[in-house]
Formats: structure tokens, sequence, C-alpha cells
């Protein structure tokens, strides 16, 4: 098994602190992390060691002044890619973009500047996003004579429905500040998003790792079921991690009435 230690980063940066949460750092500012295949390769790399490495939680930014202008195109030019080459960088996409989705370890992202095309798709891959000031959303392709590869048209389309992504691609349509908020591209607008995503990092690493892997693996399993197929996942995986040690425990706590109080509106 892959240590943390032995990952090979170039484009990404990567941090653990003593709690467990990692930050992965897109560190192309200069190509406003923009995201050529190598980057892709790291962040297959970095989310298939994560959840191996007992990982509670991981915060995704970037540095510069945007999230990710999405495909890095000069690459995509010079290559001169055929239809063949192009789709296995699309499932390579695919690949990244799963194992942060699926690989049960809650992924924040702090998004500002430009979260547009691939950017948005891998931002779609988190489980939360905080957006700050000036982010705007959008899926340019259509003006570039291009189409989605990396799961817009899954994750996207998924959040915002699927009329307001065509017309996203068609026109060119940007969303930013509570508009975006109100169309499901970011759950939080604020001013300090990172400050936030610590916050929501936090509070999210102090769950049983086992409710966090069935809440940022199951739930997405099941939306890709039948309604019947994914009832019946649901009951199984709330049998196995409803009894788990740790559940019996907080239980316990709340029965006898020490368990902590939960706040209104967290």
């Amino acid at each position: 098994m892959r240590d943390i230690a032995d990952l090979k980063l170039k484009n990404i940066l990567l941090e653990v602190d003593d709690d467990g949460i990692a930050t992965v750092t897109l560190n192309r500012p200069e190509k406003r992390n923009a995201l050529d295949l190598a980057t892709i390769d790291e962040l297959v790399d970095i989310f298939v060691t994560l959840p191996r490495a007992g990982i509670r939680a991981a915060i995704l930014q970037a540095n510069g002044d945007h999230f990710s202008a999405g495909l890095d195109l000069v690459e995509h030019h010079r290559e001169n890619r055929s239809a063949s080459d192009f789709m296995h960088v699309c499932l390579r996409w695919h690949e990244a973009f799963n194992k942060m989705e699926y690989g049960g370890v809650p992924v924040i992202a702090v998004l500002k500047g430009a979260v547009v095309g691939g950017g948005l798709e891998l931002a779609s891959a988190a489980h939360i996003r905080v957006a700050g000031p000036g982010t705007y959303f959008g899926l340019p392709e259509g003006q570039r004579g291009l189409f989605t590869g990396g799961g817009a048209t899954i994750r996207v389309a998924d959040l915002i429905g699927k009329a307001r992504m065509i017309d996203m691609m068609l026109s060119g349509r940007l969303y930013q500040g509570q508009e975006a908020v109100d169309v499901g591209l970011c759950q939080y607008l604020v001013d300090d998003p990172a400050a936030k995503a610590q916050e929501i990092a936090r509070n999210a690493a102090q769950n049983p790792p086992l409710s966090n892997f069935a809440i940022c693996s199951a739930i997405s399993h099941m939306q890709n079921m039948s309604a019947l197929d994914a009832a019946y996942a649901e009951a199984v995986v709330a049998g196995v991690v409803n009894t788990q040690e740790d559940a019996k425990a907080r239980l316990d706590a709340f029965a006898k009435g020490t368990a902590n109080k939960i706040k209104p509106g967290t």
C-alpha cells in the first residue's frame, strides 16, 4: 500500500495536519491552475492514497487567483491528440474525480476566481463547495468548439439540472454570487472560504470514519440505482454503520444525557 510520503508530486502540494486533515493544493497559478494530464495523474494518486492513510477529511484548494480554468488547452493543442487519445485522457479524468467522490473521505473545495470547464468538473466531484467573493462558474466548451469530457454531464447536470447546463454550454453564461448558491453550484458563499472549509473539515473529521465513508460514498452509489435497489442498499449500509461500536458509544452517551447538544444551523 502506497504511503503519503511516497507520492511524487510536482503540480500539487499535499499537507496533512495532526488531526488527519489533508490539504490538497493545485499549484500551477501561472496557468490559472489549468489541468494537464500530469496534474490529473497526481489527483488519481492522491485520492487513491488518502482513504487508505487514515485521512479524516480533505480540503481541495488552489494557489493564485483562480481555482482552475479547466483543461490545459495549450497542452491539448500541442499534443494534437487523436479521438482515441483524448478518449483515454477523459477516462483518466473520470478516474480521478471518481476517486474523490466515491473514496469515502469528505472533500471540501475552496473556490475562488475562475471555476470553469474542467475546473467546474473537478469542483463538482467534491462533497462540499465553499466559494468566496468574485468566484464565477462557467462551462465555455461550446464557444471553444469543445464538449465536456470530465463528468460535467453527470455531476454538474445533477447539481443544477440539464437545462441550466445546456444554457451554460451554449451561451457561455456565468454564475456567481448568491445566484451560484441558489442554483446549487456551491453550498456556501463567504468572505473567507478557506476558513469556512477548515471549520467544515474539522467538524466532519470528528465523525466516525465509517459514517463519513457511507455519507461520502454510499449516497453517490445509491443515486445511480433504481429506487428499489437504493432502498435495499440503504438498509444494508444503515445496518452496518448504525451498529458500529463508535455509534453505540455515542448513542449511550446521548441516552445518558452527556452528549454535546447540536447547535441550530450546524
